[in-house]
């Protein structure tokens, strides 16, 4: 393909993605000029395309890849050309071969991680860490119940999990991606489509869970906070079912005195203190064997509306990558 990237200019579905044939110049100060060598597909790209997190448009789409420096900028320090990097957040624009970045967002990667690794784990392993160890810090054996367990986050999370000593209930649409919740770490596993798995929950755990994490909105929340004990936590992340409606907050009293959480990535990772931190802590789960990708699907970066469509649909478990 020509140099470029994939733009969205209006709202709506996968065939919002447009490509755009552009140039890309030096970078300014505080950049730099990043050729991918992988970049990763995540459900916020899909929230971005769609406007459910609304951008300015037109806007670039993807937050994060890796690959290489070509070119720095005048004030950066800390990274050189040819050093190897994986990035997210920051302005969307991964959908692209070759993009400019704010040098902050970058973390140079360690020799033994390969570029396509960082760009199937960075977000998601960045996500599962802030979920795990700071939105609630989660103890050996507490009881976790996880939506899309064999998501990109689910499976990273699974692991991070296991590892701590905790007890994981794990939500999949299929029996497929239970075989694989289960293979990643699940204790016990529950093949839900229609959001009726409270009960289910309350046979496993009488008491309820310590902590649920919910990436998928609307269709569970209900359920989600009939499965927490007394004063338990939800943690919603996401909606890929649509966004939770809105609620009279008495029922988190009405149903044992819970707290819940919205989080984003963007606010855990804000600082670059605190993203070196939760790099450091992601590549030494990564190194030690701990953290593995799970499955991986490639796709040509022509072909992100077809990833889109995949990631959807459900069709896809573990990481999806575009490979430029």
């Amino acid at each position: 393909m020509a140099q470029g990237g994939y733009v969205v200019t209006q709202p709506g579905g996968a065939e919002r993605l447009e490509w755009v044939a552009s140039a890309v110049g030096q970078p300014g100060p505080g950049q730099i000029r990043l050729r991918h060598d992988a970049i990763g597909v995540n459900y916020i790209d899909i929230y971005h395309r769609m406007g459910l997190y609304p951008l300015p448009l037109p806007t670039g789409i993807g937050v994060e890849g890796a690959g290489f420096v070509e070119a720095v900028g005048s004030d950066v320090t800390h990274l050189s050309i040819g050093d190897r990097v994986v990035y997210a957040g920051g302005q969307p624009g991964a959908y692209a071969n070759v993009r400019l970045i704010q040098a902050d967002r970058a973390v140079r990667l360690p020799e033994e991680i390969t570029s396509q690794t960082a760009a199937a784990l960075f977000f998601k392993g960045l996500t599962a860490q802030y979920l795990i160890k700071s939105a609630y810090q989660v103890k050996a054996g507490e009881w976790v119940l996880l939506h899309a367990a064999a998501g990109g986050v689910g499976i990273v999370a699974l692991q991070w999990l296991k590892h701590i000593g905790a007890n994981v209930i794990g939500i999949v649409s299929t029996e497929e991606k239970a075989e694989l919740a289960r293979a990643y770490g699940a204790s016990h596993v529950i093949i839900d489509k229609e959001g009726n798995f409270s009960g289910k929950v309350r046979e496993i755990v009488p008491q309820g869970v310590d902590v649920v994490y919910d990436s998928v909105g609307k269709a569970t929340f209900t359920a989600s906070l009939d499965s927490l004990r007394i004063r338990g936590m939800m943690v919603s992340f996401g909606m890929s079912s649509g966004k939770i409606p809105p609620i009279d907050l008495s029922i988190l009293g009405a149903k044992g005195s819970l707290y819940f959480t919205r989080c984003t990535i963007a606010h855990y990772m804000a600082s670059r203190t605190q993203l070196e931190a939760g790099a450091a802590d992601l590549f030494s789960m990564i190194a030690g064997g701990i953290i593995k990708s799970g499955p991986v699907t490639n796709y040509a970066l022509k072909d992100a509306p077809q990833a889109h469509r995949d990631l959807e649909s459900r069709r896809t478990s573990g990481s999806l990558l575009l490979i430029p």
